[in-house]
């Protein structure tokens, strides 16, 4: 009898341990979805709460000007920094327009993407709270733009142990141009191989510059790829979306403001090398002279393909657009809501439920608008509408 008294005060003592252990070692900017009531009531005392401020308007002057000044050089990293599967993200850290270790609030994040690389507000608005909602900490208002899988914790792991934009299936996806699917075991360093791709297809298509004629052709590549090697290939709703989108990105940030005619939009590869595998501006670069709002129908249009995944092996793609897709942008952003969120945060309370309502309001702020201004979606209220 005492020595059943004696195993079963060891089991408790080391589960209570375990618990311990996992909600020190809980990071600032971790997710919380994914987490059960129990770790839930576990982490959120040791976190900092903060209310969500309202996410910044466009800046003063949104012309072209100088970006790799004297305010802003470059750093390599230190230890303790992290970057992620975003080139441009991993920029802003280095010149330090973001923090240098690669973790921000979304306000800090939309004046970094505006300021750095002269992205229209309502994008900025929209990429960042959608990545916000599902990678990053709704209660401490804070992102990584990229970590390491963590295991820290008890057995299984909880599901949300993973970092920041690297946490595949949300706002990172297969089929990127120059960073692995997460099937083979790295989907956030740069790729040499598929970067050597990126430059044959520029030579082939762009006459050695990667433009938006080369974005369609690569991008429709890839997604060939993945689906012949990748069996869990997946390329759904809010991947749907993104997937276009991060293809126009490089030809129309990437390019110094300065060029014009034919040499606008026209990314040389020594200034593609420089931010995708150096995360650095190159010298003397200029940010466009305009906001730039992103052109993913353009790159969808080259090549429409329809949302979907691998279904049992390689070469198996089936169409699923049950949780939206670009061809159905109201559709994506209710899937993405009632469907991907609440399935993050299941029955979420106090705190976390506040700051949840609040950040997708800001998230619904951002979505189209007609040309009165009206928003095009109908928005819905996961979580009540306080």
């Amino acid at each position: 009898m005492n020595g059943l008294f004696a195993t079963v005060k060891l089991a408790l003592v080391t589960l209570l341990a375990s618990q311990s252990q996992f909600a020190n070692a809980f990071p600032a900017w971790q997710s919380l979805g994914g987490l059960s009531e129990r770790q839930l009531d576990e982490v959120m005392p040791m976190l900092k709460h903060r209310v969500p401020p309202p996410p910044p308007g466009p800046p003063a002057f949104t012309g072209a000007k100088l970006v790799n000044d004297k305010a802003h050089p470059f750093k390599p990293l230190k230890k303790g920094d992290v970057r992620g599967p975003c080139p441009g993200l991993n920029t802003l850290a280095s010149h330090g327009y973001l923090p240098r270790n690669g973790v921000a609030s979304p306000s800090q994040i939309i004046d970094a993407v505006q300021e750095g690389f002269n992205m229209e507000n309502e994008l900025a608005r929209f990429t960042t709270y959608v990545a916000h909602l599902v990678d990053g900490n709704l209660v401490t208002d804070l992102l990584s733009i990229g970590e390491k899988t963590r295991k820290t914790g008890p057995d299984p792991p909880p599901p949300a142990i993973v970092g920041g934009l690297n946490n595949h299936g949300t706002f990172e996806g297969d089929a990127s141009l120059t960073r692995g699917d997460a099937f083979f075991g790295d989907n956030h360093n740069f790729n040499q191989e598929l970067f050597d791709q990126f430059k044959n297809f520029s030579a082939v298509y762009g006459n050695g510059f990667f433009n938006m004629t080369v974005a369609g052709e690569l991008r429709f590549h890839r997604i060939q790829q993945s689906i012949a090697t990748n069996p869990e290939f997946s390329l759904v709703g809010l991947r749907h979306l993104t997937a276009y989108a991060e293809a126009s990105f490089p030809s129309l940030f990437f390019v110094d403001g300065r060029k014009t005619g034919a040499e606008a939009g026209q990314l040389d590869m020594a200034t593609a090398e420089s931010f995708f595998r150096d995360m650095m501006y190159p010298p003397d670069f200029f940010r466009p002279a305009a906001p730039v709002a992103g052109d993913a129908g353009a790159i969808f249009l080259a090549h429409p393909f329809q949302p979907g995944r691998n279904v049992g092996g390689v070469n198996n793609f089936t169409v699923d657009d049950s949780l939206g897709s670009l061809l159905d942008f109201c559709g994506f952003y209710e899937n993405f809501v009632n469907k991907t969120l609440k399935a993050l945060y299941p029955n979420p309370k106090g705190v976390l439920r506040r700051n949840l309502n609040i950040n997708l309001q800001f998230f619904f702020e951002s979505l189209p608008k007609d040309e009165s201004g009206t928003p095009v979606c109908t928005q819905v209220f996961p979580y009540g509408r306080n």
